[in-house]
């Protein structure tokens, strides 16, 4: 079995002031291993979010231990955490997050541009991973020229152009009709077939329980329940 590239122990975290404060997550473990999607589901409030916020470095946990590449993060100043977020981590979320006045290429390199990576082997690896997510002839296109599964596809592209270890999405398919999302799970179970890469997906979707080789159940801050997918039921983008 692999190691993990990514490691939650114990998580604790609050949210909110005062009167107002609540605890979202409540010694929360998880480990995401190479070669594996893994499903993170529950009901509104249960901590979904938090924890890919925590997991993925946004946010800093009120106690307990996130390692990246088994190295614990604690004590990491907020540049360096930047630096473990850039090399490291890749983000989708259910917006998109793209950038309107850039192209799709555009939006994809600058993910290598913050890496200092702005030479033509860049302007390459942006142009072969669109190519990867089938997006090749539309790559000068902007974002509102694209449909809404073709501007998740770029912001995919976009996570996985720096080859970060961790993939968190946030509700990936929740603005897609059921093709789309089909093809987006389709190709994020492509892409955790990499023994390298691990993929979480934070979704309210039972459509897409068989993309799982994982599936952890999160109530109340606290995880209830772990299974295990049925990724035979995967099918491969032509």
């Amino acid at each position: 079995m692999t190691e993990p590239v990514l490691d939650a122990v114990d998580l604790v975290q609050f949210l909110g002031h005062g009167a107002g404060r609540v605890q979202a997550l409540k010694g929360v473990s998880l480990s995401l291993r190479g070669g594996e999607l893994v499903l993170l589901m529950g009901p509104s409030g249960s901590g979904k979010t938090t924890l890919l916020s925590v997991m993925g470095c946004l946010m800093t946990p009120a106690s307990g231990i996130v390692r990246v590449g088994g190295q614990s993060i604690a004590g990491t100043d907020p540049e360096a955490l930047a630096r473990i977020r850039r090399d490291h981590i890749g983000f989708i979320f259910q917006t998109y997050h793209l950038f309107p006045t850039l192209t799709a290429e555009e939006n994809v390199r600058l993910a290598l541009d913050v890496r200092g990576q702005r030479s033509r082997q860049a302007v390459k690896a942006a142009r072969d991973v669109l190519g990867m997510v089938g997006l090749a002839h539309k790559r000068k296109s902007f974002p509102l020229e694209l449909s809404g599964g073709e501007q998740q596809r770029v912001a995919i592209a976009r996570a996985i152009v720096g080859e970060t270890q961790a993939i968190l999405a946030d509700e990936p398919t929740g603005a897609l009709d059921a093709e789309n999302g089909q093809a987006i799970m389709t190709l994020l179970a492509q892409i955790a077939k990499d023994q390298s890469r691990a993929v979480l997906v934070v979704t309210h979707d039972p459509r897409i329980l068989p993309f799982a080789d994982r599936i952890v159940h999160i109530e109340d801050g606290r995880i209830v329940n772990e299974e295990s997918g049925i990724p035979a039921k995967r099918v491969s983008m032509s």
